[in-house]
Order: structure tokens, then C-alpha cells, then sequence
């Protein structure tokens, strides 16, 4: 079936459920995984007046890779726990889902597995998301774990005021 699948994370509860869920049909498939986290390149954000002071622009470099490397921890210690091949990629570019599309193809990924947390209102229409986005821009398959579960979902909180507490997260 699948032999090797993108997990792209971004570190919250619903990326790591995604990545959960994603080792698990690694195992059944005897797939390997690469998981991905994509910073921003802040050496080109526009800072109003003029360009980012350099220094500030590689601060923010680094701590974005910081974070990156505690998200794909997670993903390269469950899949050591399942026993299953893992590496990690760290990309920067402005455009995630660019990036992610991109590490797919080049590294031969026959699937990618992502979470979607959906945008309402005028931020789907000026944001919209980035997992649509790949879905659009993919040409090998994507499975997407929505953010939201419904009531009667096994997995689904018992308490409805701590499923919304989890979408404030």
C-alpha cells in the first residue's frame, strides 16, 4: 500500500493526534515516516519603516528552529515507541504548504497525513488553510484529521465544555 508517508506538524494537540493516527497505518502498511515543521524565513518580513534588522531576523530563525526541533521530537519518539523508520525534516519558507508539497516530492512520499483545523468567517476567506492548500497543490494523496471531532466519536471528551477548551487550544 503506502511505503513512505509525510507527516507534517505543527506541534499542537491536533498535529500530534494526526501523527499518532499516521504512525499507526505506517506500522499496519510497514511504511517508513518523515515528519516535517516549516518555519517562516523571517530575513524577508517587511518591518514597515524598512527590512528586519538581520540580527533580529536570525533570533527569530533560531528560535523557530527550536521549536521545530521539540515538535518533531514528538513525532521521531512515538514512532521509535512503534518501531517505526523515522526521520525529521525542518524547512524554511514562507509558504508552508509550498514547502511541505515540496518534501514530498522530492523525498519519494507516496502519502501525506496532516490535521485541518478549519477557519470560519472572514478568516477562511483571507487566510484560508494551509492543509486545503496542500490537498490542492498535492499530487500524491492526503489524508487530513479533522480538528473536530463529533459527539457521538469514540474518542470525543465526554464533557462538551472540554472539547471547546481543546478548540480554544
Amino acid at each position: 500500500m503506502f511505503k513512505h508517508i509525510l507527516m507534517p506538524t505543527d506541534g499542537s494537540q491536533h498535529s500530534e493526534r494526526a501523527v499518532e493516527r499516521g504512525i499507526q497505518l505506517a506500522k499496519l502498511c510497514g511504511a517508513k515516516i518523515t515528519g516535517i515543521h516549516v518555519i517562516q524565513d523571517h530575513r524577508f518580513i517587511d518591518a514597515g519603516d524598512g527590512w528586519i534588522d538581520p540580527v533580529a531576523g536570525e533570533t527569530l530563525q533560531l528560535e523557530g528552529r527550536s521549536r521545530a526541533a521539540a515538535f518533531l521530537s514528538f513525532v521521531k519518539r512515538t514512532a521509535d515507541a512503534s518501531d517505526v523508520p523515522c526521520e525529521t525534516v525542518v524547512a524554511t519558507d514562507n509558504r508552508p504548504f509550498d514547502a511541505i508539497v515540496d518534501a514530498a516530492n522530492a523525498r519519494g512520499c507516496d502519502l501525506i497525513i496532516m490535521t485541518s483545523r478549519s477557519r470560519k468567517g472572514l478568516a477562511s476567506v483571507l487566510i484560508g488553510s494551509g492543509s486545503t492548500r496542500v490537498l490542492h497543490r498535492s499530487s500524491i494523496p492526503v489524508l487530513m484529521f479533522r480538528a473536530i471531532m463529533s459527539s457521538d466519536h469514540p474518542e470525543a471528551p465526554r464533557n462538551p465544555a472540554a472539547q471547546l477548551d481543546t478548540l480554544q487550544t
